[in-house]
């Protein structure tokens, strides 16, 4: 009896071990793809190092990674990795945005859903010090629509108004409940969205900056009013506003 109570012991102890390592196991097998390579010098003692954005995907059928880093094997032998936020498709560029001579990571990760919001990284690897620079905030602006299918925005950094012309969309506010008699029901705002877009550009005679482009929204996402498009330059450690601009199209189309 003694016997096969042991045997019924040992036999469940085996069984649960097969158990956690098939769970450990499936844990573990997690396929890490390479969106991207290169090579450049990024720490500045004139040697390549070799750089991989990597994701790691949801699954086959699920395009979104929920998690994304840039692994930089550098001249030192070192291995430097970069986290990112998930999303549904990643890039990296490689310039100089902080203007110390060495070129930086530039990440972009665009987020899941229809809004087209992105999150952007600055990272510098100079003289193989790890630091992350703070990408410059989304610019803030007041907005709201007007009487006579109109709307207004204005820019809180330079104060500058723009105004819009809404009345080719009268019947669609209307059917709403927007309007009435071309006068708004009640005080309604629009919604002035993160980046959709942050690029490297030329922005004062051969500096290289950031160029940015937000877009506001009326009553739906679809919605769309118009696009704040901002730009930046990195000057004494932080960065500097250049100009900003409201305009009725997509500068990126």
């Amino acid at each position: 009896m003694k016997k096969k109570m042991f045997r019924l012991i040992t036999s469940s102890i085996l069984v649960s071990l097969m158990a956690l390592t098939g769970v450990y196991a499936i844990g573990q097998t997690t396929s890490v793809i390479t969106i991207s390579k290169a090579r450049e010098d990024i720490t500045g003692d004139g040697k390549e190092e070799k750089i991989y954005l990597k994701g790691e995907p949801y699954g086959k059928e699920n395009p979104y990674f929920k998690k994304i880093y840039i692994e930089t094997v550098a001249s030192n032998d070192k291995t430097y990795l970069f986290s990112l936020e998930g999303g549904s498709k990643a890039s990296i560029q490689l310039v100089d945005l902080n203007h110390d001579n060495v070129k930086d990571l530039y990440a972009s990760v665009l987020t899941s859903g229809s809004s087209g919001i992105i999150h952007s990284y600055l990272f510098s690897l100079k003289d193989f010090s790890k630091k992350k620079i703070p990408v410059p905030e989304p610019l803030e602006a007041e907005s709201q629509f007007m009487n006579d299918y109109k709307a207004k925005i204005i820019i809180k950094d330079t104060a500058k108004s723009y105004e819009f012309d809404l009345k080719d969309r009268k019947d669609y506010y209307k059917k709403l409940g927007l309007y009435h008699n071309g006068k708004l029901n009640e005080p309604t705002e629009l919604t002035v969205n993160p980046y959709s877009t942050l690029k490297p550009a030329l922005v004062k005679g051969n500096e290289t900056g950031l160029i940015g482009v937000q877009r506001v929204t009326g009553i739906a996402n679809a919605d769309t009013i118009g696009y704040i498009q901002s730009s930046w330059l990195y000057e004494g450690g932080r960065w500097k506003l250049i100009q900003a601009d409201v305009l009725k199209e997509d500068p990126n189309e």
